[in-house]
């Protein structure tokens, strides 16, 4: 078994390197198609052209693409991410003091996606063709099928500007007050969950309908079983694979879902800094915060599977 997860674990880790290395490719080889130039954006419109030619030779925007991506890759390597021309500061400082701030979003909003997701899907499932059901199978249709940017202006409009209970935009750390904190996380979590839990509230619903009619349910309810231990220990239990696979998906997606979050929030964060790097044509800001969420993104991935194999062996062996 031990020898099989770590088979399984090492295959992986192989792949998500593959993807990695792709995908900052991809990425770095797309933002030369970005108009503008990164050194005449930091000089502006008075630059001279020795100033523009020296600083371009000085970042080694001078020199073929490829060069300048296998450059940065082996900077990545030696724990170098670069500096950045737009903020004329290290790339790692630049992002490193704004991933708390996303953090915060993102991990709360995904905590509770699962606990309220499933726990609606669960509701839906054991009251199936109810009035509950269809309130939340029409509800999550809903929260599905909104945008994220249309939501969050609404919000702002009902409880920040007409009922004044929660603030318009900006972030404040705990080290500011515990409660002033919440009040600013309230909107943006909330906002950046309600997707995500429409979506696990009809995976799980769907994962549970299918579970409830297989004969080990009906044997289990046969011999006595209460309630409760058969819902946990074999419906959900068995009904967790497609769920798991969503929450890896839908935590991916929440990573980039930040980008709107923060815009629209005015929150100081990755997302935020991303969308000026691009702007500006920053590389190296870009490289770094998508070669940042891609990993994260495999991280998840990488967790998913592990999952897999634990409540199902016979996925180890695939």
């Amino acid at each position: 078994m031990k020898n099989s997860v770590l088979a399984m674990i090492g295959r992986r880790i192989v792949q998500s390197v593959i993807i990695l290395f792709i995908v900052t490719l991809i990425v770095f080889l797309l933002m030369q198609l970005v108009p503008g130039d990164p050194i005449v954006n930091f000089l502006g419109p008075n630059a001279t052209t020795e100033q523009i030619e020296y600083y371009t030779e000085l970042y080694g925007y001078d020199q073929p693409v490829l060069v300048q991506y296998f450059k940065w890759l082996a900077g990545l390597f030696h724990g170098e991410m670069g500096h950045s021309v737009t903020y004329n500061a290290e790339v790692s400082d630049l992002i490193f003091e704004r991933l708390g701030n996303t953090l915060m979003i993102v991990l709360p909003a995904f905590v509770i996606a699962v606990i309220l997701g499933v726990l609606f899907g669960i509701i839906a499932a054991l009251n199936r063709g109810k009035v509950i059901d269809s309130l939340i199978s029409i509800t999550a249709n809903i929260g599905m099928s909104m945008p994220l940017f249309w939501i969050g202006i609404v919000a702002i409009y009902i409880f920040a500007l007409t009922l004044k209970i929660l603030p318009v935009q900006g972030y404040v750390p705990p080290s500011e007050g515990i409660g002033e904190w919440l009040r600013h996380l309230v909107l943006p979590v909330a906002i950046l969950a309600l997707g995500p839990i429409a979506q696990f509230a009809r995976q799980t619903r769907s994962s549970m309908l299918e579970v409830i009619r297989q004969d080990y349910i009906r044997t289990a309810q046969a011999k006595g079983l209460d309630k409760m231990s058969t819902i946990i220990k074999h419906q959900l239990r068995n009904a967790l694979i497609p769920i798991i696979t969503v929450m890896g998906v839908q935590l991916g997606g929440m990573i980039g879902g930040t980008v709107l979050v923060e815009k629209i929030f005015n929150i100081n964060g990755l997302g935020n800094l991303m969308i000026t790097a691009i702007n500006s044509k920053d590389f190296m800001v870009v490289e770094n915060g998508v070669f940042l969420i891609a990993c994260a993104v495999a991280i998840c991935n990488l967790l998913v599977d592990i999952l897999y194999g634990i409540i199902d062996p016979r996925i180890r062996a695939e």
